[in-house]
């Protein structure tokens, strides 16, 4: 029987798509002892995965701390793991597989001169380009699998399971008598996040067209900057303010009870997709649109770049031009008016509504 562990400290939607090594892993060898290791406020979309046996929970903030970092190692190397995929390989992932005692190691060697001080048994070069339907992303932590052995044929698309209890649970209310349509009104960044004054139109524009409620999606600490936008919005009686998941769990539950997403790139458009739900992505100027655009057929899931409509605004970027935009991409933003979006979305809604 083989043990594995899946390294993945990083976001939700990092987490979501690297569970599917897991899942093609278990598919192979139904008798493996299957661990995945991850962020302790991204255990939402593992929950139910019968794929895992295991959860290893830690702290993105503890874990920076040598003496929790030299406990965690000395817990791994008790595992006495086979084989351990590190995704994502962060400096603390690295360290964690060349000390585990592992007998296969697999991840991505560091792009510094002098960075690959044998971490891994198996390190591997990240995939250039990607033809794959589900997106450059996932197939780079698809990739891992080819080093443990013959996959084939892959299921790439990452999925969510819930319970059978948690199907049952009443999250909509007296919201049942028409669709839901969940608009992620921020970012999980400032940088990923729309002009509120876009947003608003965009809410509008929705509620004047389409019989459906707007369910206002944020996290916690952004509750103060979705009730501006609530307040600039002209359709108030379209908008769910009262309903809201406090957990990642929470809202896989949710959105499992709506009929579409509309949204920043980020972790809640993985979970739609999980869940076979439609969703449009509007991706920031900044963030790679071929790397974390998965499964789109441009009509139940299709997306919008600013590349896409306006390429001549990068093609003269530097280097040093192409890192302030990342860092503040306001200006950029700008540019992808609610005229540009609102047609794609009124296409979308239609195919899907």
């Amino acid at each position: 029987m083989k043990k594995v562990l899946i390294i993945q400290n990083k976001r939700i939607g990092d987490v979501l798509i690297a569970s599917v090594i897991a899942n093609n892993f278990k598919r192979k060898f139904p008798d493996s002892e299957v661990h995945f290791m991850a962020y302790d406020f991204t255990l939402g979309v593992l929950q139910e995965n019968p794929n895992i046996d295991k959860v290893i929970s830690i702290n993105e903030k503890e874990l920076k701390e040598i003496p929790n970092l030299l406990k965690l190692i000395r817990q791994i190397r008790k595992e006495k793991y086979d084989i351990i995929f590190d995704p994502y390989s962060k400096t603390q992932s690295r360290l964690i597989c060349k000390f585990s005692g592992a007998r296969q190691t697999i991840g991505h060697k560091s792009r510094k001169k002098f960075g690959n001080w044998g971490y891994y048994t198996h390190p591997t070069e990240g995939l250039k380009s990607s033809d794959k339907f589900c997106g450059k992303a996932i197939e780079d932590r698809v990739h891992l699998l080819e080093y443990a052995g013959d996959f084939e044929p892959i299921d790439y698309a990452p999925k969510l399971f819930l319970s059978e209890s948690e199907k049952k649970e009443d999250w909509l209310g007296k919201y049942k008598d028409k669709k839901v349509i969940v608009l992620g009104v921020l970012g999980s960044t400032p940088q990923k996040s729309m002009p509120y004054e876009y947003v608003a139109e965009m809410v509008d524009f929705i509620a004047s067209h389409y019989d459906v409620y707007i369910l206002f999606n944020y996290s916690p600490h952004q509750k103060s900057d979705a009730l501006k936008i609530y307040e600039m919005c002209k359709h108030k009686s379209n908008i769910i303010l009262d309903i809201y998941a406090p957990s990642i769990r929470d809202f896989v539950k949710l959105m499992n009870q709506c009929d579409a997403l509309v949204a920043n790139e980020g972790g809640t458009v993985h979970i739609a997709k999980a869940l076979n739900k439609p969703t449009f992505t509007i991706f920031s100027p900044y963030v790679n649109k071929l790397h974390w655009a998965s499964f789109e057929d441009g009509k139940f899931h299709h997306s919008i770049h600013l590349l896409d409509v306006k390429p001549d605004l990068y093609d003269n970027f530097t280097y040093e031009e192409r890192k302030k935009i990342e860092e503040d991409p306001r200006e950029l933003y700008l540019q992808l008016s609610p005229d540009i979006i609102l047609s794609q979305l009124d296409v979308f809604l239609k195919n899907n509504l």
